[in-house]
């Protein structure tokens, strides 16, 4: 299908994207890889009146370890997140879960800001966010503020940003040598989770689960069980009462409620080796 036509704008570094979104206003959108956005307007889900791309912004594409925080700025490929090693020592689950994201040309253009930023609650990496605690880190006309994952997302395809406001860094608390695990169940090997679970031990555990609400799914009370050393079968129930699971093609409610008792069971075990 071919989108409803729009005005195109190339922004030359972030100041120039604020600027431009506080002078297109809110039908404005933000376009990075394109994954999210492009599809949802050739199905005509989105009619955005004007485009701003930021994939030149050379300034928010970096992985950096500051202070015990592995931060990564917003445009930084998910390629670059699977490969850095610094990803991968101080906060393995999210180097782990962006290389199973989707294809190698996926990899090569989507943008962790992107999926972040869309809020689709069957992608990896929002639910890898609220497990691991990320904040992240929104700029707008009235300068940063800092966000919690876990408050990051409100609702389908909802986030707290504002229409001039956008996301340029995430932080990730470093996990380190902590055991962790994500588990996923899909159709085929490209397709979006039908239910995934992300899973971090430490001083503060963290269990997220993938397509199983209009959000990702911070699992409270399966967390604090985890916490308390319960054992993977009572820690799974937990996390698979939580949510409002959808019902679609791929299954009813049920059959997801299954997948996450089975796939948090398996994580668990997983992360306790």
């Amino acid at each position: 299908m071919i989108p409803a036509r729009f005005d195109y704008h190339r922004a030359a570094d972030a100041a120039h994207a604020l600027a431009l979104l506080g002078e297109l206003g809110d039908e404005a959108k933000l376009l990075a890889g394109g994954h999210s956005l492009v599809p949802l307007m050739k199905l005509g889900l989105a009619q955005p009146a004007a485009l701003v791309d930021v994939g030149d912004v050379r300034e928010l594409s970096y992985v950096d370890e500051r202070d015990g925080v592995l931060a990564v700025g917003a445009l930084t490929r998910y390629r670059d997140i699977e490969r850095s090693e610094l990803a991968r020592r101080l906060v393995p689950i999210l180097a782990h879960a962006t290389g199973r994201i989707g294809d190698p040309q996926v990899r090569a253009r989507g943008t962790i800001g992107g999926s972040l930023a869309h809020g689709d609650p069957a992608a990896d990496l929002p639910a890898v966010a609220v497990a691991t605690g990320a904040v992240m880190v929104v700029r707008g006309p009235g300068g940063e503020r800092h966000v919690p994952a876990r408050e990051f997302f409100r609702g389908f395809l909802e986030t707290a940003l504002q229409p001039d406001e956008m996301l340029v860094e995430v932080r990730f608390p470093a996990s380190g040598v902590e055991p962790w695990a994500y588990e996923k169940f899909s159709r085929r090997a490209q397709d979006y989770a039908i239910v995934g679970v992300a899973v971090v031990r430490g001083p503060e555990p963290g269990i997220a689960l993938v397509n199983m609400d209009s959000t990702p799914v911070f699992c409270a009370a399966a967390s604090a069980a985890l916490g308390r050393g319960e054992e993977a079968r009572a820690v799974a129930e937990l996390a698979a009462a939580d949510g409002r699971p959808p019902s679609d093609l791929n299954g009813d409610g049920a059959y997801r409620r299954h997948l996450a008792r089975v796939l948090t069971e398996r994580a668990v075990r997983a992360a306790a080796i």
